[in-house]
């Protein structure tokens, strides 16, 4: 399961389970309910904070649980909407954050790394990419519209209609995410990215966000945008 830790202002979520390296994160029930859990742990600290989230081995993510696309309707549509209310969490976090993708980032994972403030990707290894179009399942309305205003409007035009895999020197020439770095070197970059920024952390930064993500979180908290994934969930 994920699990936080803090380094002076900056805490650390790791997406994956302590000492296991070929975990897929995958977004399961649980790995949902554990990740709203931490971020309620974050949101109610205080004083100057940044969060960073980060995996351990090959998968930063690999999005959504398909063995739960098989679920009745009632059930799937909740399933989904924990997923996109975690999105907008991220979204609007009143502080800032920073994805550090050690691996690969498909699909709900990648998309989940766009609903940070910030994107670094290891040099050597790992993709970020858009699936969907291969997989035959559409975006939400509100994965759509964080797609569009997180990335530059021929990356997200390209990830999402071709699923081109990007390697982290590509995603750095596209916009997706601002630097590389060495496996070894990555978080402790990223959390030296955002350290200075901790002082940023309040409501302020929260409304700012809120207001310009409110299309994406709207969409995102909106139970009717689920229809058209649902009937191509299979």
């Amino acid at each position: 399961m994920p699990h936080l830790r803090r380094e002076d202002e900056v805490f650390v979520l790791d997406l994956g389970e302590p000492g296991q390296r070929d975990t897929e994160n995958l977004a399961t029930t649980a790995w949902l309910a554990a990740l709203h859990e931490l971020l309620d742990e974050v949101e109610a600290s205080t004083g100057p904070a940044a969060l960073v989230t980060t995996g351990t081995g090959k998968f930063y993510s690999n999005g959504l649980d398909r063995e739960r696309f098989g679920d009745p309707a009632e059930e799937f549509a909740a399933y989904l909407a924990s997923y996109q209310r975690l999105l907008a969490r991220f979204c609007v976090l009143p502080m800032p954050s920073l994805a550090a993708l050690q691996g690969h980032a498909f699909a709900g994972g990648a998309v989940l790394a766009l609903a940070h403030d910030r994107r670094v990707m290891r040099a050597d290894r790992g993709w970020f990419c858009l699936p969907e179009i291969d997989l035959g399942i559409p975006f939400t309305p509100g994965m759509a519209a964080l797609i569009q205003t997180r990335l530059p409007a021929p990356a997200a035009f390209e990830a999402m209609t071709t699923g081109r895999r990007y390697t982290g020197p590509e995603a750095v020439a596209a916009g997706i995410a601002e630097t590389t770095a060495a496996e070894s070197e990555l978080l402790p970059l990223a959390v030296e990215l955002v350290r200075p920024l901790a002082g940023k952390r309040g409501p302020v930064l929260g409304l700012m966000k809120q207001t310009l993500f409110e299309t994406a979180v709207r969409e995102l908290d909106s139970e009717s945008g689920t229809n058209k994934f649902l009937t191509h969930r299979q």
